[in-house]
């Protein structure tokens, strides 16, 4: 009887304390995103109307999700998000529009890893990392993320613009918001599971 409660007892212990790293790497990763934001961010390429063909920061809070889990990168999308607030020149929107797009991408994975049951023993992380699932998953997520933000941009350019050129505008961001999707879920990916990140801490 002892060896079962000391046993269960390690169980409990291990949650807490994958949910103690989760809850860290989550909230360094989002600070992380604010130095690049700052100091990678300002000197990336970018179109004539301001955007940018790839962002570092959402790199940062999807690479924390394929690391840490799901609430590790929730927790980066909402701590990062709330670090530039007080740095990005377009605040608010800036930063809500950077977590709008990232936190899309993400969520869709989250949820699909959920309802889909994994075999007996598999990690979450382990079948996110089967490349098949992982180009489903974010296919769809960036589906979700486009569809986000198109409708967030109709608003704000119709609110600062009007109804002039809102065409271009829109055609404009759903083809950037493919392209930054693809590096937010490509370089990530090549970081993590290349280099067996996730086999190291196997923390989901």
């Amino acid at each position: 009887m002892s060896e079962v409660k000391q046993g269960e007892l390690e169980v409990v212990r291990s949650k807490r304390s994958q949910l103690t790293i989760q809850i860290v790497g989550g909230a360094i990763f989002g600070a992380l995103s604010l130095i690049f934001s700052l100091y990678v961010v300002p000197y990336l390429p970018r179109t004539p109307e301001g955007f940018a063909y790839f962002d570092p920061v959402s790199i940062i809070w999807v690479t924390s999700f394929l690391i840490f889990g799901p609430m590790a990168g929730i927790l980066s999308c909402v701590v990062g998000m709330v670090v530039l607030f007080p740095f990005d020149p377009f605040t608010p929107i800036g930063p809500l529009m950077k977590f709008s797009a990232t936190f899309s991408l993400i969520i869709i994975p989250i949820l699909l890893l959920y309802l889909f049951k994994r075999q007996a023993g598999e990690r979450m992380s382990q079948k996110l990392k089967k490349l098949k699932t992982y180009i489903i998953y974010g296919a769809l997520g960036t589906l979700v993320r486009i569809i986000v933000m198109v409708f967030l941009n109709i608003v704000v350019y119709l609110a600062f613009y009007g109804p002039v050129g809102l065409g271009y505008w829109i055609i404009l961001v759903i083809l950037l918001n493919a392209l930054t999707s693809l590096w937010d879920l490509l370089v990530p990916y090549l970081l993590v599971f290349t280099t067996k990140l996730d086999e190291k801490f196997e923390i989901w």
